[in-house]
């Protein structure tokens, strides 16, 4: 195995994701991953491809692609110089007889053009002497349309009360009912900044607020405090339908490898990911004042 498998190896266990969990999320196929932990770069389709396999897949794992290129470019294989492409052949010009093929139908083509115009107008002339507008006109008047018409009834009266009553025969004097309105949510959600695949997200909350990620499908799902250096609070693999929750008393970090398979919500408020099909990541603060134990 070479040393770039080896880290690409390592650093995709550390975070619990398997080669079909990497194929899922990059699109790659799972013999080119292999190939590319143990140094089996001829399994690639070429030069070009295996930077790309590479950058993707650390991308993926939460590694720095362009300082992991930098590392092992020597280990890489280089793209071909110019002189080593083939030079392209030589068109040969078109026989006699596809010239001749082309004239005949460049005819075919204009005729068709100069016949539909003549096909639209014989189609209008026969419906016009199948279908006359007088008798449509006469047709449009022979209806009669008030016996068919009904007028809508009136109203019933309200009744009224004597000596100034109320109209609705209420006592005099009782209070109206206003419609209750529905209370504001407790918890509210303000984007603060957009970074890349990284929403920031400010959460104000008259207590603890509780995220909670709902999987739907295979996702890797990582949870750390404050920022991707933070320490793991959740680092794996949810099964279906398995509800992960967490108290938000200081910054998390929530990383998502496959965003599609996962909804996020925080005291029922729910985080919009814009249906992404890639990995997405999120960082919740508490808005100061707000986090729970202050009045």
């Amino acid at each position: 195995m070479s040393d770039l498998g080896l880290l690409l190896r390592k650093a995709r266990e550390q975070r619990g994701l398997t080669l079909d969990d990497i194929q899922e999320a990059t699109k790659i196929r799972k013999r080119y991953l292999d190939a590319i932990e143990t140094g089996d770069y001829k399994v690639l389709p070429g030069s070009f491809y295996v930077r790309a396999f590479v950058k993707t897949y650390a991308e993926t794992v939460g590694l720095d692609a362009e300082e992991v290129l930098r590392l092992y470019h020597k280990e890489l294989p280089q793209a071909p110089s110019p002189e080593t492409v083939a030079s392209e052949p030589m068109l040969k010009p078109r026989s006699r007889s596809v010239q001749h093929n082309d004239k005949w139908g460049k005819l075919a083509v204009n005729s068709v053009l100069w016949l539909f115009p003549l096909l639209i107008a014989a189609l209008l002339y026969f419906y016009l002497v199948q279908n006359p507008g007088d008798d449509a006109e006469e047709r449009d008047n022979s209806t009669d349309i008030t016996s068919e018409t009904t007028l809508p009834s009136s109203p019933p009266a309200s009744p009224t009360s004597s000596a100034g009553g109320s109209p609705t025969g209420e006592p005099e004097g009782s209070p109206s009912v206003a419609p209750s309105s529905s209370p504001s949510p407790e918890t509210a959600l303000t984007l603060t900044k957009q970074s890349g695949t990284t929403s920031y997200y400010d959460v104000s909350s008259s207590g603890t607020p509780v995220i909670t990620i709902t999987l739907s499908g295979t996702s890797w799902v990582g949870v750390q405090e404050n920022n991707s250096k933070g320490k793991y609070v959740y680092n794996g693999t949810p099964k279906t339908d398995e509800k992960l929750t967490f108290d938000l008393t200081g910054p998390l970090y929530v990383n998502v490898a496959h965003a599609v398979n996962a909804s996020i919500t925080i005291d029922g408020v729910a985080v919009d990911d814009e249906e992404a099909s890639g990995s997405r990541k999120f960082v919740f603060t508490p808005a100061a004042g707000e986090t729970a134990g202050e009045e």
